[in-house]
């Protein structure tokens, strides 16, 4: 989830993928209410609720097992689990 203010670079981070990113805004002011941190992937399943977070700062994406177990948690929600 991307910090209210944080907007500029969305669109060419997004470019060409099919995740989708959310935008928190400071009306919504969801990573107060989420208890978001900075580097945060928070998973969410299909209804939009808060299911899981994964820190990129605790969890480097260049070790295989940490990439893995991202996708194992952004699949879950798709699945049902």
């Amino acid at each position: 989830m991307n910090a209210a203010g944080a907007e500029d670079g969305n669109a060419e981070f997004a470019a060409g993928r099919s995740l989708p990113l959310l935008q928190d805004t400071t009306e919504a002011h969801v990573w107060a209410a989420w208890g978001v941190v900075y580097r945060d992937v928070v998973i969410v399943n299909p209804a939009g609720e808060k299911v899981d977070v994964y820190n990129l700062t605790e969890h480097d994406l260049a070790d295989p097992a940490n990439l893995a177990a991202l996708e194992a948690k952004l699949r879950a929600p798709a699945d049902g689990k």
